[in-house]
């Protein structure tokens, strides 16, 4: 499959009477966009709040994060499954609004969220400090069904970000940049001297709002499977996640998944990058079994000589991690981890929940239990009525002057994101 990723990069978000992208700005229309939502009777109200890099703000909780896109040519359209029909997606050519996020919040489900912060020093420790968000708070009717509630944030986010992404789709790009992964036997044969990589990603799907869609469908309820990365990077996964924030593989981070742009970056000069073997995170030990047996197929199958594997969350899906380094190494490759830590506030506990022998090469994130501070903002986006409850609080972590104490994990995508973005791939 060949992608063509065409990047209009957004360098301020700003209110305007229409919604589209002019001079590197993204106008967006606030009636438009709350529209959009409330067309879905199981919301209350809806609000839309801008967040530019610096400014003082605190967004919280918050649920996913989307980068605004449109399918300009070539087969599906964005997100197929769930905003569009499904489709096979990957080729054909797509624009991005890079450095433009539509971000959901609101109440949700709060202990499972968590914060981004714009400014000061907790900001380091998201990507998005560093984007222009548009924020949609989302309130439900009283009584909503906690599960009801999920969705109806989830598809309000992904809806708003293809309208906010049409934008694009007659911009000319900054830049365009081109990703390709052949059919197998042509993609082998096209380095062969090269060693043949893989990535294995772990999707969480142990259900009870720890959810992941592939084409639409729940993870928990797909087998693993071989995709070509472009899927990947073309809206076949979106996120459903209400799990620990530093954890959150948001929609945005299966859009610009840095492990899979490193490996694109190193193809055809160091390594062969065959493709992504997709994978589950299941809570019953048979599921693991099942799910790692394929995975460890696969890698065989392939004749893979190296692969990375990345997991979402932590606890359980350690398990998942190590069935599939094991398997994948009995399958003859060289396998790399790239996983956080939470080794308790002193350092003292062990990092991971499960280990095996066979783990020897590992890329750490970075550690969850840090305590961090963070200082008053001059607003909310949001509620911070959850901070004491999400995980990371705990009981006198909101202050009176809206200064917070808590764990790392509190900040959306703060160890996974960061831990991802500054990853070199390694020697396999």
């Amino acid at each position: 499959m060949r992608l063509e990723l065409g990047k209009i990069k957004i360098t301020d978000v700003q209110f305007g009477e229409k919604t589209k992208v002019e001079n590197g700005t993204l106008y967006v229309n606030k009636k438009e966009l709350v529209d959009i939502a409330m067309k879905d009777d199981r919301i209350l109200s809806v609000n839309i709040e801008l967040a530019r890099p610096g400014e003082s703000v605190r967004i919280a909780p918050v649920k996913d994060v989307i980068e605004p896109r449109v399918k300009v040519d070539g087969s599906g359209g964005m997100f197929p499954g769930m905003i569009s029909k499904v489709k096979t997606v990957g080729s054909g050519r797509t624009h991005a609004l890079v450095g433009a996020t539509v971000l959901t919040c609101g109440s949700i489900v709060g202990f499972q969220e968590g914060i981004i912060d714009m400014s000061g020093p907790a900001a380091k420790y998201t990507p998005f400090s560093e984007t222009f968000n548009v924020c949609v708070v989302i309130e439900p009717k009283e009584g909503l069904e906690t599960h009801a509630y999920e969705e109806a944030a989830r598809m309000a986010g992904l809806k708003i970000g293809t309208f906010v992404g049409e934008a694009g789709r007659h911009v000319e790009p900054d830049e365009v940049v081109v990703y390709e992964t052949k059919p197998l036997l042509e993609q082998v044969a096209q380095y062969p001297d090269l060693p043949k990589v893989g990535y294995i990603h772990m999707l969480q799907s142990q259900g009870l709002l720890h959810d992941t869609y592939y084409y639409g469908v729940d993870a928990k309820q797909m087998v693993p499977t071989f995709m070509y990365p472009t899927e990947i990077m073309d809206g076949a996964i979106t996120s459903g996640n209400c799990v620990a924030p530093c954890d959150k593989v948001t929609t945005f981070h299966h859009l610009n998944n840095p492990v899979i742009e490193d490996l694109y970056k190193r193809h055809g000069k160091d390594i062969n990058f065959i493709g992504v073997i997709l994978t589950n995170e299941n809570v019953f030990l048979a599921d693991k079994e099942r799910s790692s047996d394929m995975v460890g197929k696969f890698v065989e199958f392939l004749g893979l000589d190296g692969v990375l594997i990345t997991e979402e969350g932590y606890g359980n899906p350690d398990t998942d991690l190590m069935m599939n380094c094991k398997k994948a190494t009995d399958a003859g490759a060289s396998v790399v981890l790239i996983t956080d830590e939470f080794p308790g506030r002193d350092g003292k506990s062990q990092s991971l929940a499960d280990a095996v022998t066979e783990a020897d090469a590992l890329v750490s994130c970075g550690q969850g239990n840090l305590i961090i501070e963070f200082p008053p903002m001059d607003k909310i986006i949001g509620t911070l009525d959850y901070i004491e409850t999400m995980i990371g609080g705990y009981e006198g972590s909101l202050r009176p002057d809206g200064s917070i104490e808590a764990e790392l994990q509190i900040v959306i995508a703060s160890t996974i994101a960061n831990g991802y973005n500054k990853l070199a791939a390694r020697t396999y």
